[in-house]
């Protein structure tokens, strides 16, 4: 039996953002399913506040079987998780719209252009894993090929992923993050300089030492607001909340919900999937300097 609703199933925030977004832009409900994780049930109970179009919010743990098995559409958040490669083997969709997912969305088009491995850029491919990622990958070429594989990011034909992407019958969809900005409830912040947290320091990407003393030079050119990334561990947060002038949120919330709307903000990052979503939902929209 296929579902009355298209499917979605997303990993992050940013994914369930970027539903909430397609949603919005289709005037279709859509029934949702999520992984759950740091900030997912927070991000869920907002969008339904501020009136996603979602007809269900269904928390889950692995592959949503049931559910993609009666979609006839798959709206997916993560094309590159090991986990929807498997489905994606053995259930082959009729359809896939694939999510925003910050800077990821530009490795997964270079994956499906064959530009790299169909694998996430810490991964290398092996064994099992390798093999679902080209039968993966196969399929949505299989799908792109007739009209049926859309990427619907804030990237396009500017990027040359992208155009390698389309050039094989991906169909480019543009989110500009309409609907967040039109529902936004901006939150009142004690200063204008905003500092985004990052998880490349747990990822073993960014010394520990070079971020703290990145966000004490931030601070003391005036005082900063740091907001935490959902995977920074407890213990990095505090030793930031310890440095003069900083004022640390943590909004429970993906950035891109909790600044939407607000204006005159100095905005800088480490390094995060943000950098090139915020642009979209501040008022006006500004790029967010990158440090380092």
């Amino acid at each position: 039996m296929i579902s009355g609703y298209p499917v979605v199933w997303v990993e992050s925030p940013l994914q369930f953002v970027s539903a909430a977004e397609l949603a919005a832009e289709r005037g279709v409900r859509m029934r949702v399913v999520f992984r759950l994780g740091p900030q997912m049930p927070e991000t869920a109970a907002e969008l339904l506040a501020r009136g996603a179009n979602f007809a269900a919010c269904i928390p889950y743990l692995g592959i949503p079987w049931n559910e993609l098995a009666r979609a006839s559409e798959w709206i997916v958040g993560d094309g590159l998780s090991g986990q929807f490669r498997l489905a994606a083997a053995v259930l082959r969709p009729k359809a896939v719209t694939l999510l925003d997912d910050g800077t990821m969305s530009l490795h997964l088009a270079a994956a499906l252009a064959g530009q790299c491995a169909f694998e996430r850029p810490e991964q290398r491919p092996s064994g099992l894993r390798g093999l679902l990622g080209d039968l993966a990958r196969d399929h949505l070429l299989r799908l792109a090929a007739r009209g049926s594989l859309v990427f619907f990011s804030v990237f396009g034909t500017e990027r040359a992923e992208f155009r390698a992407a389309a050039a094989l019958g991906v169909r480019l969809r543009a989110n500009r993050f309409v609907w967040t900005r039109r529902s936004a409830r901006p939150p009142r912040l004690p200063g204008n300089h905003v500092l985004l947290g990052t998880a490349r320091v747990a990822d073993g990407l960014l010394d520990r030492a070079e971020h703290l003393a990145e966000v004490a030079r931030f601070a003391a050119s005036g005082g900063a607001v740091y907001l935490p990334h959902r995977r920074e561990p407890a213990q990095e947060v505090d030793a930031i909340r310890s440095i003069p002038g900083v004022t640390v949120i943590e909004p429970g919330l993906p950035v891109e919900l909790f600044l939407a709307g607000l204006d005159g903000l100095e905005i800088r990052s480490s390094g995060s999937s943000a950098d090139s979503t915020l642009a979209h939902v501040l008022n006006p929209p500004r790029s967010v300097e990158r440090s380092g």
